[in-house]
Order: C-alpha cells, then sequence, then structure tokens
C-alpha cells in the first residue's frame, strides 16, 4: 500500500489495490472524468440513489464535496475512494467507508457506485474486497455494515461474495430516487471466515429476507400474503 497527496493536497490518501483495480481518495483533477462517467450513467445510478441536486456535476458543486471529505477524513469520520481499472486507469466507480463510529461499537458503512459502462465486470466486487481488508486492518474496525434494496440482486451478489451476511430488514430505511424505501441490512465482521479462503457464500441466501421475504418484529418471516418489501440503493 503506498500513499499521494490528494483532496487538494491537504491530506495523505491511501492507494488500494485489488484485483484489476486501483483506488484512491478523489481529487480536484478528477471533475472531469467524474461528472462525465456521472452524466452518462444518470438514469442506470439514479434509481437506486438519493435524488440528485440541480447542480449535483458542476464543478463548484464537486469543490464543496472534496471540502466535506477532507473534513471527515481528518476527523475520521468517513474515507471515500474512487475506483480506476489498472490497466489503463479509467475511472469506472466510486466506493465509500462512511459513518464511522469509534469506542464501544467500531464500526462504518459501505456504500458505492458503479459507471454503466463497467457494471458487471467484477470491478466492483474487487473494490469491496480492497476496502473490507483496508477496514479491518489500517482501520482496525470490528464491524462494517451495508444495505440494499430487496430488488437489487447485483449487490446483494456483491455483497454475498465479499463476505457480508443478512442481518435483517428495515423499514423505508433510506431515501431514494424521493421516496423511503425499505432495505435488507447486511454485516461483515472482523472475526467472519474470508470467502476467497473459505468459499462461504451460501449463508447469506439461507435468510427469509433474502429471498425477499418481509420479517416481523419477533424476527420470524412475514405472511407473504402481506407482500413483498419495495425500494433499492446503490447499485454495482
Amino acid at each position: 500500500m503506498s500513499f499521494l497527496r490528494g483532496l487538494g493536497g491537504h491530506e495523505a490518501a491511501r492507494i488500494l489495490t485489488g484485483e484489476g483495480v486501483r483506488l484512491r481518495a478523489p481529487a480536484a483533477h478528477d471533475h472531469p472524468d467524474w461528472a462525465r462517467l456521472r452524466e452518462e450513467s444518470r438514469d442506470f445510478l439514479q434509481p437506486w440513489e438519493p435524488m440528485w441536486a440541480r447542480d449535483e456535476l458542476t464543478r463548484a458543486a464537486y469543490r464543496r464535496r472534496l471540502r466535506r471529505y477532507s473534513r471527515e477524513i481528518r476527523e475520521d469520520r468517513a474515507y471515500p475512494f474512487f475506483i480506476f481499472r489498472a490497466e489503463d486507469d479509467a475511472l469506472v466507480g466510486g466506493a465509500t467507508l462512511s459513518n464511522l463510529r469509534r469506542g464501544v461499537a467500531q464500526t462504518c458503512v459501505l456504500g458505492y457506485w458503479m459507471g454503466a459502462p463497467y457494471a458487471g465486470r467484477g470491478y466492483m466486487t474487487a473494490a469491496v474486497r480492497a476496502l473490507v481488508g483496508f477496514a479491518f486492518g489500517d482501520l482496525a474496525l470490528h464491524r462494517i455494515e451495508a444495505a440494499c434494496l430487496p430488488h437489487n440482486a447485483a449487490s446483494r451478489r456483491l455483497l454475498e461474495k465479499a463476505g457480508f451476511q443478512v442481518e435483517g430488514f428495515a423499514r423505508r430505511y433510506l431515501r431514494i430516487a424521493g421516496d423511503w424505501q425499505d432495505h435488507v441490512l447486511f454485516a461483515r465482521l472482523s472475526s467472519d471466515p474470508d470467502p476467497l479462503v473459505d468459499g462461504r457464500e451460501e449463508q447469506a441466501r439461507l435468510s427469509p429476507v433474502w429471498r425477499g421475504q418481509a420479517m416481523r418484529p419477533d424476527g420470524q418471516p412475514a405472511d407473504r400474503s402481506a407482500g413483498r418489501p419495495g425500494g433499492q440503493k446503490e447499485i454495482l
């Protein structure tokens, strides 16, 4: 793992490497590539993300984003990364470890997005595996949480491959695409087996929540006649 100057030169930003990808903190010079990729992926991404601001892709909004990133890194509250294809350094997406809680929790939340031209090629799987190593190694965290919309099969497969397990179901959990939407909750602990080593990718699929079935407050599957949960979050 090496270092470079990022976020306007104020912080040392780690470079993480994975299979076919490289991750580093967003920098000012990334704006044209970032804005172009987000714009061409707009229809692909918007159903799974919070509503975009009117000036979402402008340079001014991007500068504000970098200032927020800089502050959050200094305060050990979040670690944002852009994901680049190793072979040609093309920007393919982004991922963030956010909402870090220290003390007795030692946990964070994983979020991610992938540009439409690069989806389904394994780049995000490699990136998430690199971030898991960073979170449990460099950051010494105990737990990584993630959530996805119940019908986001690609995101669920990604989390499963990265060793995350289903822990529950949250009603109207996040406001996505303008609506409060249900989410399936995942987590991975530092003590969980590494799926690359153990090949354990089945446990999450055994959960009633995984099969798109809601759960009662007592943790038991709800009656299917009550309807399936709707909603969705971020996409690969």
